[in-house]
């Protein structure tokens, strides 16, 4: 119960999906409940009260479950470390080591867990090596991106990572290094120190005992009071209920911060606590047996780096080892880069967008709210849907999202029964994997010599599974490269034996402009605004994949335990829940591709289609001499990328 709303509310939509069930309570008391195959904490909880992780971990081994640990970066400076306790897994967000909140992101997680567990873990794990010279070589040791070739049978749909804010964070780690760090930390958590200090001088009583930048303080009856006179300060405050509040400090916190609270909490003739004095009567609240005895970060790499020209140098060194864009080409049609000219970025620039906190009261965000509603409307406008979800970090998430709103159509029109999805041979390995996740199993489709679907095994397969066909999972043109010819067909064989139609819009970039998909037989699709709509693909990330769908399906949209304004179409029925722990995902990196369509126009995107589409056929034609092209479709063209047989 002390873990974060918008993570219960994660793990709840994800759990359900897969027929887990969840239990809230405090595992810190609660040593009696059975069956539970893993525990979540939070470390510090969300009310800032830190916890030692013993007894749980005695807890979750006893029942042979895994104890996973969600914590903060900059608090494990201090801390001990969760491995320690022998916890199992590890996660959380690296926001706080240099990358903006962005109004929720894009943000890097990490995931990190015992090396028995090493082959679980989605992604790609890199190592060091020696070439043929005896040198060092970093190479990768391990490649569990494993959907490519398990499919409906990998743990993980993770595809686009968020790989530029990793490198970000990493960067940041390196430039300050374990002391800059540490001074970070300690003054960050002794201004907390001073600050509740004086707020229990001036009479409040503070809920907790251990803590290190957040804590709980209770005011009878005067929260609301409170959160009002805060905002006219310009500081936000966290609503508990009308008798609690939750405040948490960061690295911007000064003196002049806490003066600035403690007359909020007080009246003008009543004296503030003199910090100064503070200051030499405080003690430690974090007992020996919680603070990190350890040291960390002691690669060289971490000493060398700690001025603004050593770093540029490292950062250039390290640049000029990759094949990027901006000296070669990367061969992916799906993945086509758009230009990312000057004015779509300088809005990440602007502290206006890049400082704002995700749960920031509606009336301090308008200009992120008219922002989404525009790029909704042009979304909207492209595809031919009736409404989008931007809460979705990426494609895969965007696949799983819109699975997850097919399934929740079925079950309120009482065919939960329908949890069958048809996937064609052809698919990306992704899709098979979002469609478990959703809860759906999968049956796949067979592809003719051509590369299309296979209308007769199609035909066969929906007489087969009846009134269980849920959905059909397609990606147009497909991923050989050639527009399926029968598509509309397909997309009508489905709706007359009850099914829904998802499109994986990963290959977008071959339709912005000539097609609608709503218009064409489609109910959901999710677009990678990081392939089609210019925001920069990073090593992989960050990614955005909203989905859209058509009126039917508006309801079903994600909401959010924090903002709940974020689907204002919502029914009784409820929702298919939380996906993304910001309530419109990645926001910050929306400013991208609203100003790539904003300056482009109907005319610049399908001029672009048009050029990606003419790029991929002059290629293939150069090639076709010398090279099989594997798929052609009619007049024997390929749409915005070719296979060819090498």
């Amino acid at each position: 119960q002390d873990c974060h709303p918008q993570t219960i509310a994660v793990v709840q939509t994800r759990a359900n999906s897969l027929g887990f069930k969840t239990y809230i309570g405090n595992p810190y008391q609660q040593s009696q409940q059975q069956n539970f195959f893993a525990i979540l904490v939070q470390y510090p909880g969300s009310t800032g009260e830190i916890h030692d992780l013993t007894s749980v971990v005695t807890v979750a081994h006893n029942q042979q479950a895994l104890l996973t640990v969600a914590t903060d970066l900059l608090s494990l400076v201090l801390l001990k470390p969760p491995a320690d306790f022998n916890v199992d897994i590890v996660i959380g967000s690296s926001q706080r080591f240099g990358v903006p909140m962005g109004y929720g992101g894009p943000h890097a997680a990490f995931f990190a867990t015992r090396y028995a567990f090493k082959r679980s873990i989605p992604g790609r794990i890199i190592g060091v090596s020696k070439d043929h010279q005896g040198k060092i070589a970093y190479r990768m040791v391990l490649q569990t991106r494993e959907q490519h070739i398990r499919r409906d049978k990998a743990t993980s749909n993770i595809c686009t990572s968020q790989v530029l804010l990793a490198i970000i964070a990493g960067f940041y780690a390196i430039y300050y290094g374990a002391r800059g760090l540490r001074l970070i930390a300690q003054r960050v958590h002794r201004y907390t120190l001073l600050l509740i200090a004086g707020l229990e001088q001036l009479g409040y009583r503070i809920s907790n005992k251990i803590y290190f930048d957040t804590f709980i303080i209770h005011t009878p009856n005067r929260a609301k009071r409170f959160i009002s006179l805060a905002q006219e300060e310009n500081i936000n405050f966290r609503l508990i209920d009308h008798n609690t509040l939750g405040i948490s400090l960061d690295e911007t916190t000064t003196r002049q911060t806490l003066r600035q609270l403690w007359r909020l909490f007080t009246t003008v003739t009543v004296d503030i606590p003199d910090i100064t004095v503070l200051d030499k009567t405080i003690s430690e609240c974090i007992p020996d047996t919680l603070l990190r005895h350890t040291d960390f970060l002691q690669h060289p790499v971490f000493e060398k780096h700690h001025s603004e020209t050593e770093m540029m140098r490292y950062m250039r060194y390290l640049a000029r080892k990759d094949i990027a864009l901006d000296r070669s080409m990367i061969p992916l049609g799906s993945c086509t880069m758009k230009l990312n000219a000057a004015t779509e970025m300088q809005a990440l620039s602007y502290p206006e967008f890049t400082n704002l906190h995700p749960f920031a009261p509606l009336y301090q965000t308008l200009g992120y709210q008219q922002l989404f509603d525009e790029l909704e409307d042009m979304l909207c406008d492209l595809t031919g849907f009736e409404a989008f979800s931007l809460q979705p970090n990426a494609g895969s998430q965007g696949e799983y999202t819109g699975l997850l709103v097919i399934a929740k159509y079925h079950a309120i029109r009482k065919q939960a029964q329908r949890n069958i999805c048809f996937i064609p041979a052809s698919a990306h390995g992704t899709n098979p994997a979002s469609a478990v996740m959703a809860g759906f199993k999968v049956v796949i489709v067979a592809c003719d010599d051509d590369g299309n679907i296979s209308l007769q095994d199609l035909k066969d397969k929906v007489i087969k599974y009846g009134n269980t066909l849920g959905a059909l999972m397609i990606t147009y043109p497909s991923t050989h490269g050639v527009y399926e010819p029968a598509f509309r067909y397909i997309c009508a064989i489905i709706h007359q034996h009850g099914g829904q139609v998802y499109l994986d819009g990963a290959n977008f970039n071959a339709l912005a402009g000539l097609c609608k998909p709503g218009e064409i037989g489609v109910d959901v699709a999710h677009l990678n605004l990081h392939k089609t709509f210019a925001i920069p693909h990073g090593g992989g990330g960050p990614g955005a994949g909203p989905i859209g769908v058509l009126k039917h399906l508006t309801a079903f949209l994600p909401d959010h335990p924090v903002v709940r304004t974020v689907n204002p179409a919502r029914s009784e029925h409820g929702t298919i829940g939380t996906v993304a722990a910001a309530p419109w995902g990645s926001a910050s990196i929306l400013s991208i591709s609203w100003a790539y369509i904003a300056m482009m126009g109907a005319s610049g995107l399908k001029q672009a289609t048009l050029h990606a589409i003419l790029n991929a056929n002059y290629i293939a034609h150069c090639l076709a001499p010398h090279y099989a092209i594997l798929y052609t479709g009619k007049n024997n063209c390929v749409a915005h990328e070719c296979i060819i047989d090498c």
